[in-house]
Order: structure tokens, then sequence, then C-alpha cells
């Protein structure tokens, strides 16, 4: 049975399981849950998947993660429920995450067919189900506090809204997010669903997460901090590999990420250690290419995030981070806890200081490279003229990335982050209409915040943040 720690253990801590660390925030210590070992398929294991629907796939690849602490009949069902026909209404069953080729040997793959028209839908309608599950089972409920930087938001709130065993506090920042965004997390206020909005950037908020979660371990996460969502997000990564290379399993592919928070890029990483013949991770980075500078150069440093046109990446510190490091220094828990206290203290850290090359991540088969406005602009445009097909600005990043590299010897997988339609104006910029809008998002016009609570930056914000969440939590009958 897999056995989960976090990444500063000192190894006085008992081991969780799978559905432990599902119900949790922050370890108790600062640090995220990682397992103590990764499972491995091989190459007749992965072939075995290639016949399977996406839910059939998903247990199969996630089961080996949860192991039994959850059944496999149980998670089954979650499966289903996650991934059915109302909730995917454009897809069929076994094609929840389908594969389009737009260039030689360039390819996307749709992860964005969910109720909220981003890639976030797929772990956290699982993420939801689990833990509806696990708290039912238990006679529990559970109070959860995330911050979104755009789509995390909406796909949280639709994934877990209406559950009795939860309720969601959710942090966004005043401004940044697209008018689609906004009006879609306000659509879902009410109920068990909290909106609150703060004048201040994603990364403060996300601080404001882990600060309240030590204040208050009780509370649940929803965000990549959880680990639950990375390993739902795992299996479309061998999903979309059998996609591409059919019988041809052991052949090499590279995957291109868009990405802030390093959450879809680490569930690469971890599809890679399970045993997907991955042989690169690509991260794309916009204009806040702090993620670019550490790959490159091993220097990590927090710099102030900007506003950019694909704001669900405007991140400057990526929580995930941590994750990946503790496994490339050799899950050393001393060595992480040291290397990222240093940069929660002078937000700046170099593998130089702690004896490591400033390849170190090349060598565990990470690259980056950066988008900016423009660039999205020009790969939106050419998209459209090849293949007559729409992509958002943040898998433009990814596209326009890989394009620039050229290295596409091997099948080159871009990971779609969301529809056009939730970033209107920069479709509009670069090919003068928009598509017409599916039924299901004709209503999302109003961005106004009257279903947010809104809440000022700064120390004034956190206490009456605290306030606001103990006065509306979800307490046990």
């Amino acid at each position: 049975m897999p056995e989960y720690i976090s990444t500063r253990t000192n190894g006085e801590d008992e081991p969780r399981s799978y559905t432990d660390v599902l119900l949790e925030g922050l370890a108790l210590d600062g640090g995220l849950y990682v397992p103590t070992e990764y499972p491995h398929l091989t190459d007749h294991d992965i072939r075995m998947l290639d016949s399977l629907s996406y839910p059939e796939l998903f247990v199969k690849v996630k089961s080996l993660l949860v192991g039994d602490s959850m059944s496999i009949m149980a998670q089954m069902g979650l499966a289903d429920a996650a991934y059915s026909q109302e909730k995917f209404p454009e897809t069929h069953r076994g094609d929840i995450v389908p594969i389009r080729q737009i260039g030689s040997n360039l390819y996307i793959q749709d992860l964005s067919k969910g109720p909220t028209a981003a890639f976030k839908d797929l772990a956290l309608q699982a993420l939801g189900q689990d833990m509806n599950y696990e708290l039912k089972r238990r006679g529990e409920v559970l109070n959860i506090l995330g911050a979104t930087s755009g789509d995390t938001g909406s796909a949280a709130e639709a994934a877990v809204k209406g559950l009795g065993s939860i309720s969601l506090f959710m942090l966004s920042p005043l401004n940044g997010m697209s008018d689609f965004q906004r009006a879609q997390m306000g659509a879902l206020s009410g109920g068990n669903i909290h909106n609150i909005a703060v004048d201040e950037p994603f990364d403060a908020l996300q601080s404001k997460v882990k600060e309240l979660n030590k204040d208050f371990p009780e509370l649940g996460a929803v965000n990549s901090i959880n680990f639950g969502r990375v390993a739902s997000q795992v299996p479309y990564y061998f999903s979309s590999y059998l996609q591409v290379m059919g019988g041809k399993v052991g052949g090499q592919v590279d995957f291109v990420i868009p990405s802030g928070n390093m959450g879809n890029a680490l569930a690469g990483y971890i599809a890679r250690k399970m045993g997907l013949p991955i042989r690169n991770i690509i991260i794309a980075t916009n204009e806040n290419s702090g993620l670019d500078h550490l790959i490159q150069t091993g220097r990590y440093k927090k710099e102030p995030s900007h506003i950019t046109t694909s704001p669900s990446m405007d991140i400057a510190v990526a929580s995930n981070y941590e994750r990946v490091i503790h496994d490339v220094l050799g899950a050393d828990p001393d060595r992480t806890r040291l290397y990222m206290e240093q940069f929660e203290r002078t937000g700046m850290v170099d593998f130089r200081d702690i004896g490591r090359s400033a390849d170190l991540l090349k060598q565990a088969g990470f690259d980056s490279g950066i988008s900016n406005h423009e660039k999205r602009v020009r790969t939106i445009q050419r998209v459209y003229k090849d293949t007559k097909s729409v992509i958002d600005p943040h898998t433009a990043d990814g596209v326009g990335v890989a394009l620039e590299r050229g290295q596409l010897d091997v099948p080159t997988i871009c990971m779609e982050t969301a529809l056009p339609v939730k970033f209107e104006p920069i479709i509009f910029e670069a090919l003068g209409f928009v598509p017409k809008r599916q039924a299901r998002f004709e209503g999302f016009h109003d961005s106004s915040d009257k279903n947010f609570v809104m809440l000022p930056g700064g120390a004034l914000g956190s206490v009456a943040l605290k306030k606001y969440i103990q006065e509306n939590a979800l307490t046990r009958v």
C-alpha cells in the first residue's frame, strides 16, 4: 500500500495513507505530502491500457497511488461520476481527453471539455468525488481553503458544489482574471461555495492559504497542494501517449506544459517516474518566467508577478516545486527543508549553493521556454491558419515554445489549458472574431463582483479572512 510522508519530515511522523493526505492541506511541518516511492509500470502494463475507456484507464493508473485505502470498485464508481456524459457533454466516454495533430510530430491533448472549460476539471472533478466519499465514510465534514489565479476557482467550485460534506472558501485576486473567469466563479457562489476577492496578487493569496493552514490545520486543500489532485492528473499523460504512439510503446515523446504553479508538470514528472517513456518535460511560461530561469540557470528567485493575457499562469512562486526538488535531491528531507526555508526567508536559492550543478533540473528531464503577448498572438494566428482551430492563450504559450525550440524529432504533445471562450479579448485581437459560444457558456457575460466577499490586502485582510472563515465554516452535526 502506498504511504505518504512530508517533503520536510524528520522521520518521526507516521506515514499517511492516500485518503489521509486527501483530506489534509499542508503537512504539519509545512511541507507537502509525497509517496515514499512511486509504483512502476512496464511497457507491457502500459500497452494493456490502450483498449480502455478513459475512466477505466484513470482507475488503473491512479489506483497505484491510492492503494487499498479505497477499493477498486469504489474508485471506479467515483471515476464514472467524475467523468459522466453530463459533466463532459461533448465527449464520448472513451474520448474524454482526445489528441489532435496540428503539425508534423506536433499534437495538442484536449483537456478542457469539462464543465468549466479548463484542464483542471479533469483533476478536480475526481478530487471532489474522492473527498466527499471519504468524508461520508468517516462521518466528517471538511472546510477547504484555496486560491486561484483563474481556472482553479471555477473548476474546484463546480467539483464540490452541492456536496453536503464540503464547504469551499476560494480566494481570488481583485484584478487579473478574465471577465469570463470571474463571471463563471460568481455564478457558482452560494450554498457551500464562498468566493472571496482580495486586493492582492495570486502569490500573496497562496501565501495566505499556507499561513491559514498552519493556524487551522483542519482546513483541507483543493489546489495542487493536495496530492490527490496531482494523482488525478497523472492518468491523462498515459492516455495521450497511447493515442499518439499506438502499439509502439517504448518510443519516447516530449510534453510541453504551460505552467505557473508546476502542478501539471509535476504530474508529467510522476508519469515519467512510473515508467512512461517521456524524454523531456518542457515548461512554457508567460512573462512571469521564474520557472524558465530556474531550469536554465539553477537559480530560483522570487519576483513580483505581472498581469498578462495568459492570466492563469500569472504566478511567481510555484507551490509544487517543493515536491520536484525533494525528489531530485534524492528524497532528502533535511536538504529540502533547508533549501525551501532559505527561499522563503530570502526569496532566492541556487543549486550551486548546495553543491549541485546549475543544470540539475535539466538532468532530471526538464527544459523550458518563455512566451509573451506578441508570441501568443502569433501562435493563435498560426494554428488557426494551419488547422482552422482556435486555441486559448495559455495553450498558445505551450505551442509557441514547442515551435520555437524546433526539436520535433520525437512526437511532441502540448497540453491544452482551457477553451478559448474564457479569453475572448485576446482571441479577437489575434483573429478578428471569436468563436460562437457553446450554449452552456452563453450566460457568462457579467463579471461584476456582486457575488464575491470583498476583502482588503495585507494584515487587515488576513484578520478579516480568518474571522469570515470562522463564522461560515461547516461544522459536524
